[in-house]
């Protein structure tokens, strides 16, 4: 029974032990690890791509042709139910039998004129799919590079608060001692708690990203994404207008509205087709129905275009047309003032990186340590600790705020240009 007991616990050990695991797994990665992964499972992409699927085989229907129409008629009841006989020896012969076999002729173009109707349907969804896949991925970099610039932090304030504990429990043993008063002693206290509570409401934001990547990314939720860390360099840009005419020649929402124009240009010419009269040809045989025994005869139907020419939908697509064609100069417009906006964005935040000062960029651990033990000596006062403290964490804070700009500014221009002018590792 005792062994039984051991193993039990034992099993309950390796069980918690595997759940923290679990809950402690992490995944790093750099963006073109994400947007690989991106790629191959999120879900909205996915199911969009099946529009552009469902579009091709409604342009396949459109090519076929109608199917031809079979009537027939024949004789249930003259005194006998279904009597079909050959001539008797009376020169008798019993049951009409009537066949017809018709087809309709499209005129006017009309089956081809829904090809491409289909067509720029098919184009349509394609290039939704690049405008949403331009979407999604810019919400992918912007929320990867914001999650990279709060983990930093993060990590900032976990080893502050790891040197900030140790201190307090030294002043605690100095307070006791009587070297300081309790009003210093709460005063580092108040600076823990601070520390603490920032630290909780900045872990709250990463939640939320990490929660709208997972969604992204179709990952599990136990998972914890960690970007990798990154050496930002900043490359040269090409000049305003050529940006202007790559975002004209590549942004997939100009695109669709240009095939907009054009299937509403289509359209028009398809409803103006509508106007010319289907016929409908056919075949028909009779037995015993008509002035010979057996008749043989063509037919011809065409519906005559008097009451109804069609007119309000040709206006329709007339007006659609002019509707089109403003939606394509408000795009353009729209293009020419993102890339400018998003161009000046990204020379600040270029600049802004560019001008900070070098020595910004030393270890201020070991500075924040040295403080410390100055302090704990009594070598700067309360006032000076603090200043020093709060500016150490205001300036690595900026400095990632800075670089997580800079990232967004270079995401949004490769969104607005809808190309990859900058490379974002």
């Amino acid at each position: 029974m005792q062994f039984t007991l051991r193993w039990l616990a034992l099993l309950l050990v390796f069980m918690g032990y595997s759940k923290l695991q679990a809950q402690t797994d992490t995944l790093k990665l750099n963006l073109p690890e994400a947007e690989k992964i991106f790629l191959q499972k999120n879900l909205v992409l996915l199911a969009q791509q099946y529009n552009i699927s469902i579009s091709k085989a409604l342009e396949q229907q459109a090519r076929y042709w109608d199917n031809p129409t079979l009537n027939t008629d024949q004789t249930l009841y003259d005194g006998k139910f279904f009597r079909h006989s050959k001539e008797n020896a009376n020169g008798q012969t019993y049951g009409e039998i009537y066949l017809q076999l018709q087809q309709v002729i499209r005129t006017a173009g009309k089956r081809n004129k829904l090809i491409k109707l289909s067509e720029d349907a098919t184009l349509s969804a394609s290039q939704q799919f690049s405008d949403l896949l331009r979407n999604l991925k810019f919400t992918l970099a912007t929320q990867f590079s914001t999650l990279g610039q709060l983990t930093a932090v993060d990590q900032l304030y976990a080893r502050e608060l790891e040197s900030m504990q140790k201190l307090v429990q030294g002043m605690d043993a100095e307070f006791k001692a009587g070297n300081i008063s309790q009003k210093e002693n709460l005063r580092i206290k108040a600076l823990l708690f601070s520390l603490q509570n920032d630290r909780a409401a900045l872990q709250q934001q990463i939640a939320d990203i990490q929660k709208d990547l997972h969604v992204l990314l179709q990952m599990n939720d136990q998972t914890i994404i960690i970007p990798a860390e990154i050496k930002v360099t900043i490359p040269p840009l090409p000049p305003l207008a050529d940006l202007i005419d790559t975002a004209m020649n590549n942004r997939p929402d100009l695109q669709l509205a240009n095939t907009s124009l054009l299937q509403q240009q289509h359209n028009l010419a398809y409803q103006k087709s509508l106007v010319a009269p289907d016929v409908t040809a056919g075949v028909a045989y009779d037995r015993l129905n008509s002035y010979v025994p057996h008749y043989w005869g063509i037919q011809l139907s065409v519906p005559l275009p008097i009451l109804n020419q069609n007119k309000g939908n040709i206006n329709a697509a007339k007006e659609s047309i002019k509707q089109a064609d403003l939606n394509i100069r408000q795009a353009q417009t729209q293009i020419s003032q993102d890339v400018t906006a998003s161009y000046r964005k990204f020379l600040l935040a270029a600049n802004l990186l560019q001008q900070t000062d070098p020595a910004l960029n030393e270890p201020f651990d070991k500075l924040l340590q040295n403080m410390i033990s100055s302090y704990r000596q009594r070598q700067v006062s309360l006032v000076e600790f603090i200043d020093f403290f709060d500016s150490y964490k205001e300036v690595l804070i900026r400095k990632q705020q800075q670089i997580a700009a800079f990232r967004n500014a270079a995401a949004e221009l490769n969104f607005s240009t809808g190309a990859n002018v900058v490379a974002l590792p």
